[in-house]
């Protein structure tokens, strides 16, 4: 059977790849005295608090479980809204709110929408590596522009002027940036966007993990620039609802006709008990929840920063949002007598039963040498993986 170019140009989630070997070897010491502790995946340990599950039930019991309109229900579009004003301080008009199937679906429709063949984005290295495939899929490029820690890990203006190019589209960033959890200044995102918007491009900026901002300056949203900038945001993350498929993207109001022919056609709609749950994400309760949830992932960071340092691996940026740790395991890996970060994950799941994720997926610029840590799970869990760390390493 004949692939297509476009199916054979998406290379293998290599998370994923790993997370397998994960469980295979968890299957087998699961009833040992050194279980395995998984630290791979970004999945918050916790779920939909009550008021949501308590909604979804309500949904199923009166049969709410039909077709919705493409864009998503109203309700929800005007709490999301209203979180916004409530949150950000800021007038975001439902009309330009889409719900969509996950935050997977926003950027697949963001790019097929803006995206022709051959349109190049550009995009920092590391990244979420879904994103460039996204641009892919739309039969773009996704060029990516190597970060260092002087930088945070965040594209800057001068990086983009200098890369733009007579087929650059646009810039998709990330921020706070899965594997880095570091976010953009927002002073280097608004010469960004002043640069981009100059060159007639896109600002396409993937915002699921921003309300789990633990820094004040950084802990705002790049819609307050513009309405020209599209975000994507979920209800995975800070809301809890992974498995829920749902997330929503804010557009300038010309692009909203053309993504609901785009989701009519590719999604139908989102689904109809995720969307009259999430509703009841909006109530003073559960946002109380999700606050102090917030506040266990910064205590979670402020831990194992330095359990991970005292074991030899170094941070060179501290997150300020998210749930992971980008580790430098140069070190690490010669005391071990491995060479880069994918030798050293398994090396760390065979000898120390911990699952981690080496930097292989998210880039090219020095990734082979660091891991990404995911400090969404317990404490406990996460002491249990530090003393084992420590254990191996010193």
């Amino acid at each position: 059977m004949k692939i297509s170019e476009r199916a054979r140009n998406i290379t293998p989630f290599y998370v994923m790849e790993v997370g397998k070997a994960a469980a295979e070897l968890g299957a087998q010491v699961a009833d040992s005295n050194r279980p395995m502790v998984f630290l791979n995946i970004g999945e918050p340990d916790f779920t939909a608090p009550p008021l949501v599950q308590e909604a979804a039930a309500r949904a199923i019991h009166k049969g709410q479980s039909q077709y919705t309109p493409a864009l998503g229900i109203t309700a929800l579009r005007e709490r999301i809204s209203h979180w916004y004003k409530a949150r950000y301080a800021l007038d975001i008009s439902p009309q330009r709110i889409v719900v969509t199937a996950g935050a997977s679906a926003a950027l697949q429709m963001a790019c097929l929408a803006l995206i022709e063949a051959g349109d190049e984005m550009l995009m920092p290295d590391p990244s979420y590596p879904c994103n460039r495939h996204f641009v892919s899929a739309a039969d773009g490029r996704a060029v990516l522009l190597p970060t260092t820690a002087a930088t945070r890990f965040q594209l800057d203006a001068e990086q983009v002027r200098q890369a733009w190019g007579p087929r650059t589209r646009g810039v998709l960033l990330a921020s706070p940036s899965n594997p880095t959890g570091s976010s953009i200044a927002p002073d280097v995102l608004r010469d960004i966007h002043a640069f981009v918007q100059g060159r007639g491009g896109i600002t396409l900026v993937d915002e699921i993990y921003l309300p789990l901002s633990f820094d004040a300056r950084y802990g705002g949203t790049a819609l307050a620039l513009d309405e020209n900038v599209i975000s994507i945001n979920s209800f995975s993350k800070y809301f809890n609802m992974t498995g829920w498929r749902l997330g929503w993207m804010v557009l300038p109001p010309a692009l909203v006709p053309v993504i609901e022919r785009l989701a009519q056609n590719l999604f139908i709609c989102p689904s109809a008990i995720a969307q009259h749950a999430a509703l009841a994400c909006f109530e003073p309760e559960s946002l109380a929840i999700f606050e102090q949830r917030r506040h266990a992932f910064a205590a979670r960071r402020d831990f194992f920063i330095p359990a991970l340092q005292a074991a030899g691996l170094s941070v060179p940026v501290v997150p300020d949002g998210a749930f992971y740790v980008w580790a430098d395991c140069r070190a690490a890996c010669e005391r071990l007598g491995v060479r880069g970060s994918w030798d050293f994950a398994y090396e760390v799941m065979r000898r120390a039963h911990v699952a981690i994720t080496p930097g292989r997926d998210f880039g090219h610029a020095d990734t082979a040498q660091f891991v990404r840590f995911s400090t969404a799970s317990s404490m406990e869990t996460l002491a249990t993986a530090a003393q084992r760390l420590t254990t191996l390493l010193t």
